[in-house]
């Protein structure tokens, strides 16, 4: 079985072997004074599930490359690090060298390109299973920037972690061209690789939100490169508001991602607590999922009453269950109603299905298993028919919001949730 190792850990082991640290080294005959810790927060994430192997295994064949990819911080701050992933592995992964600097999304091009170090290293080999953090950088960033990270890897790995669904474009070419102001001959590739989280001290930015859910909180729909998720919209309400300046978004959507089994990705149940817990200084996490259970259920057969009851018992325990590993750790849950999947050619869904999914929904808006709720439901709804997308809101598909979809659900969320002043959890009585 993997070890896996929490984050950071790595980079604390080898910043005592740099130093020439044994057991006797790390003695001191004096107290050490204490200094503050800085205050991490997430300013960008995704959700860290194994790459497409197609891409993967292009990327291999290439031999060593450089990859540089296109983030967008919801937040800014006066240093900040970046998490390497290597989580969804079975070998160890070599990092030849990382570069970070000023990006333009959908460009090749990259200003200020500084080398990343790890425990004083510009090059580092991530264990598997493991994600290890880069050395504080001093870097003034805002909300609203774009950063390249550049990553060469000597030797990739068939078996790859990353993010399929970057709605953003990679950039690929041979060898080592990580210190490259522009990329000579690059090729386009998609996804994120190897890069789970751009984090930031100093600054106004003290606490993350994170959206976890499947392929609508992921953004399937929306343009490369033009960061209009939902997400993307509600982060840049939150930094226009005086009340809410102070909070990151982070999205760990995952598409085809479902509560209770795999699918695209670990379960929800299964990846809650590294994408949502684990990272540091997250105050509230905001859970739009169940379309893809829903949907899966009757994909290829009908499915009778007694598993349709089974289906909201589940949902419902699995809810629990999040919102008590939430709160365990001081985070606020906050629920979003299931958008409407009638009329979808690859889920067929049933007026069972949607009688389903108002129970569920009905349980979300009024159980107080969650903190708050955001009405996604209402807010793109056909009000004509609200088994169905509103059409000028849907993608196509009749299961994805547009980007005007996308904006609506974002206008949708109450800013005044966000603004208490008072962030401690406050537990119901259930």
């Amino acid at each position: 079985m993997t070890k896996r190792w929490r984050f950071g850990t790595m980079a604390i082991v080898l910043a005592g072997l740099a130093a020439g640290g044994s057991s006797q080294s790390l003695r001191s005959t004096a107290p050490a004074r204490a200094l503050p810790s800085p205050r991490w927060v997430p300013a960008w994430g995704s959700a860290q599930m194994l790459a497409t192997a197609a891409d993967a295994e292009r990327i291999a064949a290439l031999g060593p490359v450089t990859i540089r990819q296109i983030v967008h911080l919801s937040a800014g701050g006066a240093t900040l690090r970046v998490r390497l992933s290597n989580v969804m592995s079975d070998t160890p992964l070599r990092i030849g060298a990382a570069r970070l600097g000023r990006g333009v999304p959908g460009q090749p091009q990259v200003t200020g390109n500084v080398a990343l170090t790890f425990a004083g290293a510009t090059a580092i080999t991530i264990p598997a299973g493991a994600e290890v953090y880069s050395d504080p950088l001093p870097l003034a960033t805002h909300a609203g920037d774009d950063l390249a990270i550049s990553l060469f890897l000597p030797k990739p790995a068939t078996r790859h972690t990353g993010h399929p669904g970057a709605r953003a474009t990679t950039f690929l070419v041979r060898d080592d061209q990580s210190a490259a102001a522009t990329l000579v001959a690059p090729e386009r590739v998609g996804g994120w690789w190897d890069l789970a989280d751009i984090e930031v001290a100093g600054g106004g930015t003290q606490g993350a939100i994170v959206a976890i859910g499947d392929s609508i909180t992921d953004g399937r729909g929306v343009r490369d490169d033009g960061n209009a998720r939902w997400t993307d919209v509600f982060a840049r309400r939150l930094a226009a508001n005086r009340g809410t300046a102070e909070l990151s978004v982070v999205n760990a959507g995952i598409g085809g991602n479902r509560i209770l089994l795999d699918g695209n990705g670990p379960s929800l149940m299964a990846r809650f607590d590294r994408d949502v817990v684990a990272r540091p200084n997250v105050r509230y996490a905001i859970v739009l999922e169940g379309v893809n259970d829903l949907g899966v259920l009757t994909r290829d057969a009908p499915a009778d009453d007694a598993t349709h009851r089974a289906l909201i018992t589940t949902i419902t325990a699995g809810y629990r269950e999040l919102a008590a590993r939430a709160h365990a750790h001081g985070i606020r849950l906050i629920g979003a109603t299931i958008t409407p999947l009638v009329g979808n050619d690859y889920y067929h869904a049933a007026p069972q299905t949607e009688a389903t999914r108002q129970a569920l929904n009905a349980m979300i808006r009024r159980s107080r298993i969650f903190d708050e709720v955001i009405d996604f439901d209402a807010a793109i709804r056909d009000p004509a028919h609200p088994d169905r997308l509103l059409p000028a809101y849907d993608g196509g598909d009749h299961l994805h919001p547009n980007e005007a979809g996308y904006r609506a659900m974002a206008d949708a969320i109450p800013l005044r949730l966000f603004e208490a002043s008072d962030l401690r959890v406050r537990r119901r009585h259930r």
